[in-house]
Formats: structure tokens, sequence, C-alpha cells
């Protein structure tokens, strides 16, 4: 369960990812992949490594920030499919990804991890990506 220290983002997703914005529970990451429109969203809270770890009502809080973060991926991309994993194999933090998915891109059909090089954003293009998405969360329904 949860220690007494406070939060802090595991290195590796700190690496991998651009900081988007805090909700009420969860600190909503960009990963630094153009290939694909991919958040991650992290409870702010230490100690968690499963979603049962979470108190009840926080269970529920992250599932509706991950549909949040859902309808504004798909509003800003227009993605044949949504996948949302909570896998946590390699960063034990407990970690849940929102990829949004297009009928061939560079891992289609398979999954996203481990195919081919992360292709890092461009400076223009990470701005505005960081603003659409900002725009649409601020917008998008609140659980």
């Amino acid at each position: 369960m949860m220690d007494a220290a406070p939060f802090e983002l595991h290195p590796r997703l700190a690496a991998d990812s651009h900081f988007l914005r805090d909700l009420e529970l969860s600190r909503v990451l960009l990963m630094d992949d153009a290939r694909f429109a991919w958040l991650i969203l992290v409870p702010m809270r230490s100690g968690m490594r499963d979603w049962i770890d979470l108190a009840h009502a926080e269970q529920h809080r992250l599932l509706d920030e991950v549909e949040r973060c859902s309808r504004a991926l798909r509003a800003c991309v227009r993605p044949d499919k949504l996948n949302v994993a909570a896998l946590g194999n390699m960063v034990p933090q407990l970690h849940v990804h929102v990829v949004a998915r297009h009928v061939g891109d560079a891992a289609w059909p398979k999954p996203v991890w481990g195919v081919g090089e992360a292709a890092p954003y461009a400076a223009d293009a990470l701005a505005a990506r960081k603003a659409e998405l900002l725009a649409l969360l601020e917008s998008a329904p609140r659980g």
C-alpha cells in the first residue's frame, strides 16, 4: 500500500515522456514518440504498483481520468482504435497507457512496445500536440 514518501515520477517515465498536466489524481504525460499519440497517466501516490493498491474511490477517479484522456486523444487524432493498458513490467510504478492507434501505423496490428525506434517529437510538433491536447483536456467532461 501507500508509503509516507512524497510522489516521485519513475526515472524511466520521466526520461521517455513530456509533462502535459496534472489532473486531480494523475500526472498526465505525453510519450516522446511522434509515431503514436500516446498518453500515460500516473497516479500521484507513492508506493502504488497495481490498480488495486489505490483506495476504492481513487480507482474510480483513475478510470474517470483515463476516460477523459481517451476522449481528448480521440478528438485530437481520430484513431481507428484506442488501446488502454496498465502493464508495469518494465516500470513498477502504477501507470496507465492510452495509445491512439491507426490501421497501418508503425506497429499495427501488434502492440506498440518494442517496435522500431522511438521518433522523438520535433520542438514545434511537440508544442502543437501539447497545446491541442491541453485544450481538449480542459473541454473534456470530468467524471
